[in-house]
């Protein structure tokens, strides 16, 4: 228990991660908060989303199941702790266990900063219950980010 709350522990368990896309921010930002956007890239390759809702407002509830190639079904959900258009989104993040129960919660913050037309952002979730966890979730953001770059390319969707 005394690793938990020895800050070189917690470091370990953190996990940042800093993309730039060649898209306008107001995009960016729709892809991250639009239901037509999110269930098109927002899960590794391979899964695919099958129920996502949310209720964009602090205090707000959103729920996603992903499914895996095998068929299985992984829920996971959170609520809404800020939001700033185009600038901040901070959310928990709790996958639901085997037996339907939340797991462990982890907090997600996504910055959006205008790079001359191009946006960089800057994902971070933290504390992970394990170093397994951290390295689990940096494979599939990386290939949920590829997605997301991709689908913008694609002109999937207008800047707003």
């Amino acid at each position: 228990m005394a690793a938990r709350s020895n800050p070189a522990a917690q470091a370990e368990r953190m996990l940042t991660i800093e993309r730039t896309f060649d898209a306008p921010r107001s995009l960016v930002f729709a892809c991250w908060t639009q239901k037509e956007h999110l269930d098109a890239w927002s899960c590794p390759r391979g899964y695919s989303i099958s129920h996502s809702e949310g209720d964009l407002r602090p205090g707000g509830r959103w729920r996603v199941c992903m499914v895996a190639p095998d068929g299985s079904e992984l829920w996971l959900g959170g609520v809404y702790r800020d939001i700033v258009p185009n600038e901040l989104i901070v959310m928990t993040h709790v996958w639901d266990g085997e037996d339907g129960k939340p797991g462990h919660e982890t907090l997600l913050t996504l910055r959006f900063e205008e790079r001359g037309g191009k946006t960089k952002l800057t994902l971070h979730q933290a504390v992970f219950d394990s170093v397994e966890s951290r390295d689990g979730h940096e494979g599939g953001w990386g290939e949920a980010l590829d997605k997301l770059a991709e689908h913008m390319a694609a002109g999937q969707g207008d800047a707003p």
